[in-house]
């Protein structure tokens, strides 16, 4: 019976020495499993615009995934099923993709879908998949495994693929929420209107990405000195009044206004700094957005009405101003149709802001104010621009060089014993004003001559060498020197042809 069972176990480790040896090879039960993976691009940008998953020259935003496992120095055998692979960290970051053409991966319109888990087939023990970025900065990990089938053993490989490297983190935008229903009472209305409302700030940077969390203030909001702004005050913590500093925790601050005794419109300005986020050390470049909240007596007891309304605009400067309507059920929103001075912009809340870059004169819109039940009114608006554009700096380019006149500018080549023009111009400074060329130093076979606004030089040269000048042009105030040089040349094509010593 002894002998029966030790050759019934000889049997068996044969057996299993020949499953175990797949491939061709002789295979051994003693040899281990090992798993490897690897990403085609470890670093992918910001999928700001959520582009799809694409492979190719195309898929800027898409990395392919192998996954390879061994068992000892061979392939492990085929199958289904074999990988599993996840997104372990950062699934806000990007998800994971077949990419195959499987219709179980694809959605009605054959759109691939997005999965944060994904099973793989082993073919000559490997897969592959794929890798798409999201919109959010972040570091993904992607993990895959495989099960030894001979001891349940399992065996794992990581790979990490950052999104959205290099984007700086630094102020770029500001906007702000506030609660619902979005307007305030008067302070002791006897409608029951609430007096305080919570308002949030979201913080972005280049990449619409939230700043990073600041140790410091990095939010600064004001009330601006209009409107229902006597009485009302900004509460965040143990500071209340008419400015508060505050810190965003994934780039969003929460502060809070109430309102004084006058129905109207409180402006709030909301500033972060751009150089350091920081606005507790001063602010040196600033972010900032404007925000109209509503103050009223009352809800719907009159009609929502909106007057005409006429305002000067001063060119080139800091402008913000915001239209105002009564009645009918807050908040408003606010739109336009036709065109602002260029420079300037109508906000949804009313805010008309920025800086004019335009023409003087009269600009006409019609903006359109609806409240909170649809009810709308669109009335003109008159912006009325004063004061001159500022004047396109003077401008005198020599051959599409701007050196001073310590470094000459080059000319094209003069040819010996052949005539010779070029003609100078410049741009910008007070157009009514005629530029003036005067030349210096010119060689003798170079006469000067002036047609309008453009300069002229011309001549036939005898002797070959380089000469050098200065030209200068003015236009009113604006006075701009040019060393100026020319190298007269030999043609060895002319005939017969012209040689220089």
């Amino acid at each position: 019976m002894n002998k029966f069972l030790k050759i019934l176990a000889i049997a068996g480790i044969g057996i299993l020495s020949a499953c175990g040896g797949g491939g061709g090879s002789s295979g051994s039960t003693n040899e281990s499993y090992s798993i490897t993976l690897r990403s085609a691009k470890n670093q992918l940008p910001l999928n700001i615009a959520n582009q799809p998953a694409v492979i190719g020259a195309y898929g800027s935003y898409t990395t392919t995934l192998y996954v390879d496992a061994r068992k000892g120095a061979s392939p492990i055998p085929g199958g289904e099923g074999i990988f599993g692979c996840k997104i372990e960290q950062g699934l806000d970051s990007g998800a994971l993709y077949y990419l195959d053409g499987d219709t179980e991966h694809e959605d009605a319109n054959k759109n691939p879908l997005a999965f944060r888990a994904v099973t793989l087939d082993a073919n000559s023990g490997g897969a592959s998949f794929h890798f798409h970025a999201g919109n959010q900065v972040g570091t993904a990990r992607i993990t895959c495994s495989v099960t030894d089938p001979r001891d349940g053993q399992v065996r794992s490989a990581s790979v990490d693929i950052a999104v959205g490297g290099g984007v700086g983190g630094k102020p770029a935008s500001v906007r702000s929420s506030a609660q619902a229903p979005g307007f305030l009472g008067v302070k002791d209305n006897i409608s029951n209107l609430r007096n305080n409302v919570g308002i949030q700030a979201f913080l972005m940077d280049d990449a619409n990405q939230p700043v990073p969390n600041s140790s410091a203030s990095n939010l600064q909001v004001s009330i601006r000195p209009f409107g229902a702004s006597s009485g009302a005050k900004l509460i965040a913590g143990n500071q209340a009044g008419g400015v508060v500093q505050i810190g965003t925790l994934g780039g969003v601050g929460s502060f809070s206004l109430t309102s004084g005794p006058n129905s109207g419109i409180i402006l709030l300005e909301l500033v972060a700094d751009r150089f350091d986020n920081n606005v507790s050390n001063g602010i040196q470049d600033a972010v900032s957005s404007l925000v109209a909240i509503a103050v009223v007596e009352g809800v719907a007891s009159t009609p929502l009405t909106f007057a005409a309304t006429a305002l000067t605009v001063p060119n080139t400067l800091p402008f913000a101003s915001v239209l105002v309507a009564t009645g009918g059920v807050p908040p408003y929103t606010w739109s336009a149709v036709g065109a602002l001075p260029p420079g300037l912009a109508l906000s949804s809340s009313g805010v008309i802001s920025g800086t004019p870059l335009a023409a003087p004169g009269a600009y006409t819109f019609v903006a359109t104010v609806t409240d909170a039940v649809g009810a709308t009114v669109a009335r003109n608006v008159t912006l009325t621009v004063t004061g001159a554009l500022p004047l396109d700096p003077f401008v005198f380019t020599v051959n599409g060089c701007s050196a001073g006149v310590n470094t000459a500018c080059v000319l094209p080549n003069a040819v010996k014993n052949s005539p010779y023009l070029y003609s100078f111009s410049a741009s910008g400074g007070d157009t009514t004003v005629d530029v003036t060329w005067d030349f210096q130093l010119l060689p003798a076979w170079l006469t000067s001559a002036t047609t309008g606004n453009t300069g002229f030089i011309s001549g036939t040269p005898l002797t070959c060498g380089i000469n050098t000048f200065l030209v200068t042009a003015t236009r009113g105030a604006n006075v701009v020197t040019r060393q100026v040089s020319i190298e007269t040349v030999g043609d060895a094509a002319a005939v017969p042809p012209v040689t220089c010593p």
